[in-house]
């Protein structure tokens, strides 16, 4: 019997600016995330002698239960922290490609930590200080709400959500690595000075949250379209699609994501894509926006 399950969301940067560099070589940020109804899902699914971890999926096979994997360190660092010495079988369901720029593993071990802080009664900051240790966009996936990110990725701030709405997102198949595109970026000419975005008290519509959009950039896009071109294929296609507000690439790639006015505009969107998508072998998905308005684990 199943103790508890819950999905672990993709994460979309709507834009992403690359602020500064601190000494230690981590790179300033300042992003726009929210959150799709696509996700993995995580399951407890009951008492063991030793955490084990069982993947399957669409995307499974390319992942392994070793030390590196994330879920497992996540279970690990709470473990220790809190002198916990229970533990538990299992499952992920990895319906989101690897390394694409949606957050996958890093929603995948912030879900993880929201499951067991359940369990465990842990409150949540404790989770999102394990949640920081772990990678710069763990924290605002334990929150999975629409948030400015700054710092690394570990100072949040509430924004207002997006409106309703469609988004269409696509990933080619082929990972580019985010340290690679953090340095073909230091090795273009210097930062983009932007001026801060100002978020509204809330946008009134698709188009509305898409003239906002054209004010900012997605600062790593470039660099990764150097490194894959192919990302750039993948953004003329979304952008040809009737009713595409906006196309751009999300995180550090190669997910590209397009904002349409309605989910079903998305869809359709999908589905005309859908012979060019299989034939290239891209992923695609089209629905909403998130709405975490409930508890995510049952």
């Amino acid at each position: 019997m199943t103790i508890a399950s819950a999905n672990a969301h993709a994460k979309i940067n709507l834009y992403l600016h690359v602020t500064g560099r601190r000494t230690d070589g981590y790179h300033l940020l300042d992003s726009f995330a929210v959150f799709a109804n696509a996700a993995d899902t995580l399951t407890l699914e009951r008492e063991a002698a030793q955490t084990s971890l069982n993947i399957t999926g669409p995307f499974g096979q390319k992942l392994e239960a070793d030390e590196n994997n994330l879920v497992l360190k996540a279970v690990k660092s709470l473990q220790i922290q809190h002198q916990i010495d229970k533990h538990f079988d299992l499952t992920l369901i990895k319906n989101l490609p690897i390394a694409s720029g949606i957050g996958g593993g890093s929603a995948d071990a912030a879900c993880i930590l929201r499951l067991l802080a359940k369990q465990w009664d842990i409150p949540e900051p404790d989770i999102l200080a394990i949640a920081a240790q772990l990678g710069a966009d763990v924290p605002v996936c334990v929150q999975q709400e629409p948030a400015r990110m700054e710092g690394i990725g570990e100072i949040l701030s509430p924004t207002p959500p997006p409106p309703s709405g469609g988004i269409l997102l696509i990933n080619p198949g082929v990972a580019v690595s985010t340290p690679d595109v953090f340095r073909r970026l230091s090795s273009m000419t210097s930062l983009t000075h932007h001026a801060t975005p100002q978020f509204p008290v809330k946008w009134s519509s698709m188009i509305d949250l898409k003239n906002w959009l054209l004010t900012t950039s997605n600062d790593l896009q470039e660099p990764a379209i150097q490194i894959l071109p192919l990302i750039n294929d993948v953004l003329q296609a979304i952008a040809q699609q009737e009713n595409c507000l906006l196309a751009r690439m999300s995180g550090s790639g190669a997910t590209c994501f397009g904002l349409f006015p309605t989910a079903v505009e998305a869809q359709k969107a999908a589905e005309a894509l859908s012979i060019t998508a299989t034939r290239l072998n891209w992923w695609t998905w089209a629905g909403d926006f998130f709405q975490n308005s409930v508890p995510p684990a049952e």
